[in-house]
């Protein structure tokens, strides 16, 4: 279908045929971009080289182009984590870092304290779920987000405000629901579908134009709806600093 970028991780337990796939694909390793991340109980420098390891030899690659902190942990030491990070890209392991579930204050400390490259920041970002803190930050130092959950784990579905735009334009509320984070600055998508169907329908979004006024219908969504909020997740109103 035209995919290239593989979001994948050590938590999914899938990278074994992710890598299998990769292999058996025919498309050349120059063209894809492989993402995998490192759980959040390995953040030790030796822990976040072993889980490289891991991660590397389960898709039988021999470095990923981008290698995430999965999610922060109580008490890590972030500048170690980081710093292991960097020594493993001028080792061509990885070709760029980045972080996933980062609050500001996270952020903050990653970019400005520690000094850290960081590519990306991954977190959870739809219709129902205002990230413009984030973005108000990462936008001027050209770090994109990366929005996991784009349609709302098939919530807009059932929208029906996105079901009238959706109407309107020919397409389904998740393509309309999808195209509203494409056409940000600085904001990408990562849509998951077990289905063909559903792969073609993701990548068939490029082609819904919306309007000022399905923008302003969308931005009259509540956008307090977090729905990835684990025990460990970090406190996601701490103040900025």
């Amino acid at each position: 279908m035209g995919y290239r970028h593989i979001d994948t991780a050590e938590m999914y337990g899938n990278e074994e045929p992710v890598g299998a796939g990769i292999a058996a694909s025919g498309v050349a390793r120059g063209d894809l971009h492989v993402t995998t991340k490192a759980w959040h109980d390995h953040l030790a420098p030796d822990a976040l080289r072993r889980a490289l390891d891991g991660s590397l030899g389960r898709l039988k690659l021999d470095h990923v182009d981008l290698y995430l902190v999965h999610w922060p942990a109580p008490g890590m030491d972030l500048a170690a984590a980081l710093s292991t990070l960097v020594r493993l890209k001028e080792e061509g392991l990885i070709r760029a870092l980045g972080v996933a579930n980062f609050t500001l204050p996270l952020l903050r400390q990653a970019i400005e304290e520690i000094g850290a490259p960081i590519a990306c920041n991954q977190v959870e970002y739809h219709v129902y779920l205002d990230q413009s803190g984030l973005l108000d930050y990462l936008r001027p130092r050209s770090v994109p987000l990366v929005a996991y959950c784009p349609v709302a784990q098939g919530r807009v579905a059932d929208d029906p405000v996105l079901a009238r735009i959706a109407a309107k334009h020919g397409a389904s509320p998740a393509q309309v629901a999808l195209k509203w984070l494409l056409d940000q600055d600085g904001v990408s998508a990562i849509p998951k579908s077990q289905r063909p169907a559903g792969q073609r329908a993701n990548l068939d979004a490029w082609k819904v134009t919306l309007d000022d006024d399905d923008r302003r219908a969308i931005a009259g969504l509540r956008k307090d709806q977090r729905l990835v909020n684990p025990a460990f997740a970090p406190r996601w109103d701490a103040p900025a600093g």
